[in-house]
């Protein structure tokens, strides 16, 4: 059930952070998100982290182009890698540009976690002692049937009569 839930995490967040990327990249999905997404990024490229202390002012074009090929990247990496390492790497990248959304940083650390006790129990081993008969199954007793008597004696209530003496 665990491998199901990350291969499905795995499937859909690459999914989607490709379509995101080609989003930011090219006009191909929709002009006009991809015309809002750029005046977006012209924001975005004013308020760069290290523009000011660097003394570099980085372009909207190219830092789009690179947010959007890194999204691009890392869903190829979670849709079609089959390296856990990888995988996880790719995660980690869209972790770290995605953290501000609240409902893409939990749908990433799910994925996290979920790899993470996958194969915390999957390098486990598994040591069931195997006790008891496999022929025989244990009967549980029906509540609509009185239980029988082993004596061979029929139950009459607790009454004795003529017939059965």
């Amino acid at each position: 059930m665990t491998k199901l839930v990350l291969n499905s995490l795995n499937i859909l967040l690459g999914l989607f952070f490709i379509f995101l990327g080609v989003l930011k990249i090219s006009p191909l999905i929709s002009r006009e998100l991809h015309k809002d997404l750029r005046s977006e990024y012209a924001k975005y490229a004013k308020v760069f982290p290290l523009a000011k202390a660097l003394q570099f002012k980085i372009p909207s074009k190219w830092f789009r182009r690179v947010m959007g090929g890194s999204e691009i990247f890392s869903g190829f990496l979670l849709l079609l890698i089959p390296n856990r390492n990888l995988k996880n790497f790719g995660n980690i990248l869209l972790f770290e540009r995605m953290a501000p959304s609240l409902v893409f940083f939990f749908m990433l650390m799910c994925r996290l976690v979920v790899d993470w006790q996958y194969y915390k129990h999957k390098d486990d081993p598994v040591n069931v002692e195997v006790s008891g008969q496999f022929d025989e199954l244990p009967t549980k007793p029906n509540p609509m049937k009185p239980p029988a008597q082993k004596s061979g004696a029929k139950s009459n209530g607790g009454k004795s009569s003529k017939k059965n003496q």
